[in-house]
């Protein structure tokens, strides 16, 4: 094979090999898009006031939001970086088979998402009364490892009603089962409000899965089972 034969066939394995990284990083995100974003347009808050406001949820992204493992920044005005650091830092467990999360350390305290799951500040414990709120990171899925804190949460979006979500804290085992999932803005604190009706678990991560502006905040709710049931 000639050096000229050989120069052509180098650049079109490039062109190829550029184009597939591009296709592998583009098309998550528009998939994302069209499979599962268009399900979360609108939602019923379970916090809305008594007067049972409908409060919409705008899926346009707002580009400069960053979100990094610092779980502090993920929504604007909300806890900050001294409200997530505690002199002492407690741990419980999460699985969630669906997505081949198993015994996934949660931290109460500290905010580093590489290296754990974190529990927004001030949010109820599990199996209390309240809303937990549990922060994950995500990232592009063909690098998806549930057992890698940086991608643990990058497959929740195909999670769906009914699905099992079990933790355990303190030594008691609780099973909690989706209810709903919808998407909010970083500004929407809402979300992150208490309801002592139950005991509720919210599982947050940032989506489209892979867009480095990760405009929006996907919300997956879930409400624990009573023993027996």
């Amino acid at each position: 094979m000639t050096q000229k034969a050989i120069l052509r066939l180098s650049a079109i394995v490039s062109g190829i090999s550029g184009m597939t990284i591009l296709v592998g990083v583009v098309y998550p995100i528009i998939s994302y898009d069209a499979t599962y974003s268009k399900n979360y347009t609108k939602f019923v808050s379970p916090l809305a006031d008594s007067g049972g406001q409908i409060q919409e949820i705008l899926t346009t992204g707002t580009r400069g939001t960053s979100e990094g493992t610092r779980a502090s920044s993920w929504f604007t005005g909300g806890a900050t970086q001294e409200d997530f650091s505690v002199p002492v830092v407690s741990y419980y467990k999460i699985s969630i088979p669906k997505l081949r999360i198993d015994s996934a350390t949660v931290a109460i305290g500290g905010e580093d998402l590489s290296k754990s799951l974190i529990q927004y500040p001030g949010t109820a414990l599990p199996g209390k009364r309240g809303n937990a709120v549990i922060f994950g990171h995500s990232i592009l899925p063909i690098f998806n490892n549930p057992k890698n804190y940086i991608s643990i949460f990058t497959m929740l979006p195909t999670l769906k009603k009914g699905d099992p979500i079990y933790i355990n804290y303190d030594g008691v085992s609780y099973t909690y089962k989706v209810e709903e999932m919808f998407e909010v803005l970083p500004t929407d604190l809402q979300v992150l409000d208490q309801d002592t009706s139950d005991s509720f678990v919210t599982l947050v991560t940032c989506v489209p899965p892979g867009d480095p502006r990760k405009p929006k905040r996907l919300i997956v709710r879930a409400r624990v089972v009573p023993p027996g049931d």
